[in-house]
């Protein structure tokens, strides 16, 4: 007997986990007692819940660059250059938490919602492999693209550890394709709609949208130099893109959507959040009431 579908107002999603992030961490104060408790109760039950759902024995199917793949020159060249913006990120965050004790909990909620998202597989007929979500599209928005590349290490370095998903030797090469191309390209789509007068939903739409496609991109790069040997790279970075499409294109669409209604939530539950990072002005949120 199949069970009934829950109610769509208690339905989990990661934009409602987002939306409960408690008003008293904007407050300025260090966190305490049951709110300290509410958020890392909520970090550790999405990293479970996530755990056990993509853990279970499923066909093999490559996520992000599987290991081995790249020539050990190639892989730590996007070693040390993904360190270079990891170590900054790093600092950032920082910086960030001194002056808001907010960030942290807030960094490992998204942290949380990234390594979900980017954990559904979607097999790639063509490539013999498979595309996925990124996610890094709505923490570059929400804390910025460096803490943004953090939060990919973080959970890229999970994947690969416990999932098998990606691999050690090119964890560099994902980091830069997906946590530093992927949340820079989302965050300056972002911000430039929004310098051009956009509205948060559509400009937040394009952002999902650009950081998934910008992701595939590198990704295809990265690939097509550590194996060309002595063919040339753009015919085979143009058929390792082109390889993608089938899925990627409708992907690149969903994530959009998704980076949208999350954004879109959090201006509807805590205005007060996003206009405390500058990405809603109070006319704007009182336009919204």
């Amino acid at each position: 007997m199949g069970n009934a579908p829950l109610p769509q107002s208690r339905r989990c999603t990661p934009g409602r986990v987002l939306a409960t992030i408690p008003k008293e961490l904007d407050s300025g104060g260090c966190p305490q007692g049951e709110v300290k408790g509410r958020i890392k109760k909520s970090c550790s039950l999405w990293f479970i819940l996530g755990t056990l759902l993509f853990s279970a024995p499923l066909p093999a199917y490559a996520m992000h660059i599987s290991e081995g793949i790249l020539p050990l020159p190639w892989a730590a060249l996007w070693f040390a250059v993904a360190a270079l913006f990891v170590v900054t990120g790093v600092r950032q965050l920082n910086r960030l938490a001194r002056q808001d004790l907010a960030m942290k909990p807030l960094v490992g909620l998204l942290a949380a919602v990234v390594f979900i998202i980017s954990c559904m597989p979607i097999p790639v007929p063509t490539a013999g492999t498979c595309s996925h979500p990124c996610g890094t599209g709505i923490a570059a928005i929400l804390v910025g693209p460096l803490v943004s590349v953090v939060i990919s290490t973080v959970a890229l370095l999970i994947q690969a550890l416990v999932m098998a998903h990606g691999g050690l030797s090119t964890l560099g090469a994902d980091i830069v394709s997906m946590g530093v191309v992927g949340s820079f390209a989302g965050y300056f789509a972002f911000r430039l709609l929004r310098f051009a007068g956009a509205g948060l939903g559509a400009s937040a739409f394009a952002a999902g949208v650009v950081t998934d496609w910008a992701t595939y991109m590198t990704t295809s790069f990265e690939l097509a130099s550590g194996i060309r040997g002595s063919e040339p790279f753009w015919p085979l970075a143009t058929n390792i893109m082109l390889a993608f499409v089938p899925t990627q294109l409708l992907l690149g669409v969903l994530e959009g959507a998704m980076t949208a209604g999350m954004v879109t939530l959090l201006a509807r539950k805590r205005p007060d959040l996003l206009i405390k990072m500058k990405l809603l002005t109070p006319g704007e949120a009182t336009g919204r009431a």
